[in-house]
């Protein structure tokens, strides 16, 4: 059974929303605080999240980016709030959909279904590739790359890249343990940007650590090898 962890802190709404989806066959937990939430989270472990941006306690916008900072489950942001910045603000912080109210029940659970469908078959993609060393152990290993809309998630959270860091990450993420030196991080590179130059290479190298590292300064996935160059590995 698929869980639900709602976070409203409108009664009416709430309980609406408890009762609708406990009736379509989710287990549901609903609290009415940005602290209750992320208790929540752990204790209930939920297959999506839907948030409320207006909550007593914390800024909705900043809650989003604390839930998606320590798990991967879809956000629904459910709110009043229509303007298209309180969107991009949504997605940017971790969000994965936006539903303004008032809104239908039955859109709301083909969303609900189409995000946690997306997830199981992500996990299934990079569980196939090898990619996710253990989702449940730790979610800082989980990095991935949608080459068709050229895109790096980390965590399931998207993250900017230029043009050159995307190329590196992709060369990365397809030889996984290869170490390359400079000379052929270079040449993969000259095809785009023909002024890279060693030092523009460890320039995109600091700068994608700084992305996807815990702690950049000691770095877990873009390893030095001395003398030689760089590789890549989430093990």
């Amino acid at each position: 059974m698929d869980k639900v962890l709602i976070i409203e802190d409108d009664n009416m709404i709430g309980e609406m929303l408890t009762m609708y989806l406990s009736e379509e066959g989710y287990a549901v937990k609903r609290v009415d605080t940005g602290l209750d939430g992320m208790l929540e989270l752990e204790l209930f472990r939920p297959d999506v999240i839907l948030l409320d941006l207006v909550l007593p306690d914390i800024n909705g916008i900043e809650l989003c980016s604390k839930l998606r900072e320590v798990s991967l489950a879809p956000i629904i942001v459910v709110s009043l709030k229509m303007e298209v910045a309180d969107r991009i603000n949504a997605l940017q912080a971790g969000a994965d959909d936006f539903l303004s109210k008032p809104f239908s029940m039955r859109e709301l659970t083909a969303r609900i279904n189409a995000n946690i469908r997306r997830m199981h078959l992500l996990e299934q993609s990079m569980a196939d590739r090898g990619d996710l060393r253990n989702m449940t152990d730790s979610v800082e290993s989980l990095i991935s790359l949608d080459p068709e809309r050229r895109s790096l998630y980390v965590n399931h959270r998207y993250i900017e890249t230029t043009f050159s860091e995307f190329e590196i990450m992709k060369l990365f993420c397809a030889n996984q343990g290869k170490v390359y030196t400079r000379e052929e991080l270079i040449n993969a590179l000259r095809g785009f940007d023909s002024f890279v130059t060693d030092r523009a290479i460890d320039v995109h190298i600091a700068n994608l650590r700084k992305k996807i590292e815990g702690n950049p300064k000691e770095p877990r996935f873009i390893k030095t090898v001395w003398g030689v160059g760089y590789k890549f590995n989430v093990e």
